[in-house]
């Protein structure tokens, strides 16, 4: 309730609700979603590859790009499908989540990370962080939530709602089930109601 709330807010801009929307659907993490390219999107099929962290190269070499690496897909719902197609209306190719100005002349990024049609650069982390800090934070800068905690609370609500371990895995892309565990903290209105299942003459035991 309170991301859909965030989310809701008239203040926030188009691109940090679908940035935010992305990351708890997806239970990406936040490199993965900033560095997908509107070419990479499949929009009816809700999905896109990312390079997840610690991605083994095709091919050992150097100066790999990122299509020389082993790519996973991550998934998006009904929220994230919404506001996409608002975001990029009137581009084609480039970053989905970009900056509202131009790259300063001393900056030099790839050609990747520049939208061709509008010259405009990536959004970096610490641009989408700040971002994130500046809508949430309550007792001054830097109090804010994190932008990991979009995949934590992906994860963690996932399973409330009955995902098996094996499926959190998958959705994690986590490889070991200590490491997906470390999420999973339910709240205690979800241990209130699994304990209801132990009152006395309940039907389903």
């Amino acid at each position: 309730m309170a991301i859909d709330r965030l989310i809701a807010r008239r203040e926030v801009h188009l691109r940090e609700k679908t940035l935010w929307r992305m990351l708890y659907e997806t239970c990406a993490r936040s490199e993965e979603i900033l560095d997908v390219n509107i070419e990479d999107l499949d929009l009816a099929g809700r999905r896109c590859p990312v390079k997840s962290k610690g991605a083994q190269p095709k091919v050992r070499r150097r100066g790999a790009v990122r299509a020389d690496y082993v790519l996973e897909t991550v998934f998006w719902d009904a929220g994230a499908a919404r506001l996409l197609p608002r975001l990029l209306t009137g581009r084609t190719r480039g970053p989905v989540f970009v900056t509202h100005r131009r790259p300063g002349p001393g900056k030099m990024l790839s050609a990747r990370d520049v939208c061709p049609d509008t010259g405009l650069a990536r959004l970096s982390y610490g641009q989408a962080r700040a971002l994130l800090d500046q809508h949430t934070a309550l007792a001054g800068p830097g109090t804010g939530w994190d932008l990991h905690e979009y995949r934590h609370s992906g994860l963690t609500h996932l399973g409330e709602q009955g995902a098996s371990e094996l499926m959190l895995m998958a959705k994690s892309r986590h490889k070991k089930a200590e490491n997906v565990r470390r999420y999973f903290k339910p709240s205690p209105e979800a241990i209130a109601e699994v304990t209801s299942l132990l009152a006395p003459g309940d039907a389903r035991r």
